[in-house]
């Protein structure tokens, strides 16, 4: 059993999936920072210095002057203002994700495709298909060479 792991650990597809992980996570926070340091500031400015981090309902009705206040008191909140940072951060890594797959497609389509191996011969009587190993031709029986 050991030895199937290690087979399977050691092909290539899995390796390759491993490292793109490792690449996809690190991507994620530089994208997160992206969104919550550099985008969605000035847009909470133009909009009149709106914090979309500190955007928040609390369910039982108190208000509290921040989200961090609101955490510390215990009350129950939604924060649509993460959810909105969490999509701003889905559609970047998303977007991304197709451009780079768009570019791999485009790479491929250069790629050689291997020729199919040979599995019939002509016949040099009738000229119909027949297989390689045929040693008569099925339609007119005479000898295949």
């Amino acid at each position: 059993m050991i030895k199937e792991f290690k087979t399977f650990i050691m092909r290539g597809n899995v390796v390759d999936m491993a490292v793109g992980i490792v690449i996809g996570a690190a991507f994620g926070k530089i994208v997160a920072s992206l969104v919550n340091d550099i985008l969605l500031p000035p847009i909470g400015l133009l909009l009149g210095g709106v914090d979309f981090s500190n955007l928040f309902i609390t369910l039982k009705g108190n208000s509290y002057p921040t989200l961090a206040a609101a955490q510390a008191a215990g009350a129950p909140t939604l924060r649509y203002g993460v959810f909105i940072n969490s999509i701003v951060d889905f559609l970047i890594v998303s977007a991304a994700i197709f451009m780079v797959v768009k570019g791999m497609n485009r790479l491929r389509k250069g790629e050689p495709v291997e020729p199919k191996p040979i599995t019939t011969k002509a016949c040099p009587e009738c000229l119909s298909e027949i297989p390689v190993a045929a040693k008569r031709c099925a339609h007119c029986g005479s000898p295949a060479k």
